[in-house]
């Protein structure tokens, strides 16, 4: 039943439900668990490129959470079923068309806030082939030195996604001083 409509609604997917401690307890639809806010999972891949730089796109302002704000991550909730890691490339491809590259493991983070409750799987991968936008999730993006993004969080917070943010903000700190190093 992996990532089906949920009975009743052709355009609500099930989603894997999560527990705070990152269990999977179950499956509920997706509108159910923004309604609710309940714990779930989502892949978070930052994509670099061989450069160093980080892809940074804007997401769309019909997204269901942060919309219309800047983001440097890939990602999306773990669907019924599904393996994080898997979803990680599914989300990765669809978004911004990396395909075809391993994706290297990070670690899992919660995080959670009024808008979401979830387990962030992170991971990064190296991509020096075209990016191609999701129109639905995409609006515009490009290239940005890793100095600069880190920059952009610390000076500029409201413009960029809180979660992306909180689950990646103290990796891209560690990756720009072991660089300065």
């Amino acid at each position: 039943m992996s990532g089906q409509p949920a009975r009743g609604n052709p355009g609500d997917e099930l989603v894997a439900r999560y527990d705070s401690r990152g269990h999977v307890v179950g499956e509920v639809a997706r509108s159910v668990m923004r309604r609710e806010n309940l714990w779930h999972a989502a892949s978070s891949v930052v994509v670099h490129d061989s450069q160093g730089r980080i892809y940074l796109h804007r997401r769309t302002t019909t997204k269901d959470v942060y919309p219309g704000l800047l983001d440097f991550a890939a990602g999306g909730v773990v669907l019924a079923g599904e393996d994080p890691g898997l979803g990680a490339v599914r989300e990765v491809e669809e978004e911004l068309g990396v395909h075809g590259v391993p994706l290297e493991p990070v670690g899992v983070v919660a995080y959670e806030d009024e808008h979401t409750r979830y387990h962030a799987h992170r991971f990064t991968v190296e991509w020096d082939g075209p990016v191609r936008w999701q129109p639905e999730e995409v609006s515009w993006g490009e290239w940005v030195d890793l100095g600069e993004l880190v920059r952009r969080l610390d000076e500029e917070p409201a413009t960029v996604v809180p979660d992306s943010t909180a689950v990646w903000g103290d990796e891209l700190r560690g990756w720009l001083a072991a660089r300065s190093a």
